[in-house]
């Protein structure tokens, strides 16, 4: 079925939140001012999505799975595959891969800052110096560093498995845990987990960075934490499950990573760093150049979720101003035949600095849609939308409906 009309599905990465004190018991989006998004609410229709289902606290990357038209609970084998790919690292049949944080902990490895202060800078010397490392029983370590504090780990040997558990506490004061496996294979995969962030801790704190962050009084990187093991996944390429042409612009490893798992054209946009102060404006324009040359457009922009993750309320609510900026140019530029979808992957609460279970707003606009009432964009007026509560693996459908390249189920 040739395909007749185009559209962009724009996530804001931890878009959704709760009432914040400190913007007066209104959330971030009701605390912004948001034209663009209201005037797309008012020409649209409006509603919550649970990215998975209700109450399912979602990962970006099973949330985006999901988005895009799978079952995370089918296809999802951990964050660390997706990490590794987005990075350029390859990631081969009988591997296990882990999204790595530089971390700060002290001389009990004792977790005091998880992001090592947001280190912005000398990381990619920080991950020479663990790159190849030998684990020992035929384990090798391979390892890249990402944006920020993050990385990526892949381990290569015969017979690794992939059941075991965490060594990051996910939480400041608590000690780095002790990886253990659940069958064979995988206690050889813990028993080089061990050793590489034993390993690691030895060489980073000694390493010419963190001493020169350490005198500049700043958290030093002194440990690499991985988490988020998995395999290669096993998925069908997107364009070909969906008929359509499709491109993914992205701001982090994650998506880029689950991009190019589903092959689907990735665009790189300068400017565009996944943090606070990310070009919104390039990845808006570079938005509508690839509709250009593609029918269906992904795209995510992070900073929400970072603000959310610091809990800082206020500069959610100007990160949300500036996206919605983006939306205005957007919604200018593109043809009339091109229908958009705004949402967020996941709720992070500023009051709670992480993911939550919560629903996310979503609006779609498009041509000849019938509104409903709702006339602004936010968590409390989208209850009363005309979409109604839908989930995340409705996306596709609803937009492919919309694009026309949808076959028909039945007679």
């Amino acid at each position: 079925m040739s395909v007749k009309r185009k559209a962009v599905v724009l996530i804001a990465d931890g878009l959704g939140d709760r009432l914040a004190p400190a913007l007066g018991n209104r959330t971030p989006l009701e605390a912004a001012a948001t034209p663009a998004l209201d005037r797309l609410a008012a020409e649209g229709v409006v509603g919550l999505m649970d990215p998975i289902k209700p109450g399912v606290v979602a990962g970006s990357d099973t949330a985006h799975l999901s988005i895009l038209g799978m079952d995370p609970y089918a296809v999802y084998t951990g964050r660390g595959p997706f990490e590794a790919a987005g990075i350029g690292m390859e990631v081969r049949g009988g591997d296990v891969a882990f999204r790595v944080n530089f971390s700060t902990v002290d001389d009990d490895l004792v977790v005091t800052d998880r992001r090592a202060g947001r280190i912005s800078s000398g990381t990619d010397q920080l991950a020479r110096a663990l790159n190849g490392m030998d684990l020992g029983d035929g384990v090798t370590a391979f390892f890249k560093e990402s944006v920020a504090h993050r990385g990526a780990l892949v381990l290569r040997g015969q017979g690794l498995g992939a059941a075991v558990t965490d060594v990051d506490p996910h939480a400041t004061g608590e000690k780095v845990w002790t990886a253990v496996g659940s069958d064979p294979a995988s206690e050889k995969t813990a028993r080089a987990v061990n050793t590489f962030v034993r390993r690691s801790f030895e060489v980073l704190s000694a390493h010419p960075i963190n001493q020169e962050r350490i005198r500049q009084g700043l958290n030093p990187a002194n440990i690499a934490l991985p988490r988020g093991i998995g395999v290669a996944p096993d998925v069908a390429p997107f364009d070909e499950a969906w008929h359509v042409k499709s491109a993914c612009l992205v701001e982090t490893g994650l998506i880029r990573g689950i991009g190019i798992y589903l092959a689907m054209d990735i665009i790189d946009v300068p400017g565009a760093n996944g943090g606070l102060d990310s070009d919104v404006m390039a990845t808006a324009q570079a938005i509508v150049d690839a509709l250009a040359d593609h029918d269906f457009v992904l795209c995510n922009i992070k900073g929400p979720d970072v603000a959310g993750h610091d809990g800082q309320a206020e500069a959610k609510a100007k990160m949300i101003e500036r996206i919605d900026s983006a939306v205005a140019h957007i919604y200018a530029h593109i043809e009339p035949d091109v229908s958009l979808l705004f949402t967020g992957d996941h709720a992070t609460p500023c009051e709670v600095g992480d993911h939550t279970g919560d629903p996310v707003p979503v609006v779609i606009w498009g041509p000849s849609l019938v509104p409903d009432a709702v006339t602004t964009f936010s968590e409390r007026a989208a209850t009363a939308g005309g979409l109604g509560r839908i989930r995340g693996v409705d996306v596709m459908p609803i937009m492919t409906n919309l694009m026309g390249v949808q076959h028909k189920f039945g007679a």
